[in-house]
């Protein structure tokens, strides 16, 4: 049975709108490719891009888009950085 939620009300729950992980990358002078030669965990570009755009994550996902970022840059960004939603568990 149908949850009550239509095709279009669930698809406003998966697409937040561009995430600040966007434009920090932009910033920092970063592509998608930069993250995920960086990274030590199984990530792909398609992650990043679905994290970019605002497609919802799991939690999961989410760190291993973080641990990528910090990697690349050296630095030390927190989740509330990159995202401004919670992801699934």
């Amino acid at each position: 049975m149908n949850s009550g939620l239509s095709n279009h009300d669930g698809e406003e729950e998966r697409n937040l709108g561009p995430q600040p992980i966007a434009q920090l990358l932009e910033a920092l002078a970063l592509s998608h490719h930069d993250l995920v030669a960086a990274s030590t965990e199984q990530i792909t570009h398609k992650m990043v891009a679905k994290a970019a755009k605002g497609r919802r994550l799991s939690r999961k996902v989410q760190v291993k888009v973080l641990n990528a970022l910090n990697a690349a840059t050296k630095q030390r960004f927190a989740l509330s950085e990159l995202f401004n939603y919670s992801g699934r568990p």
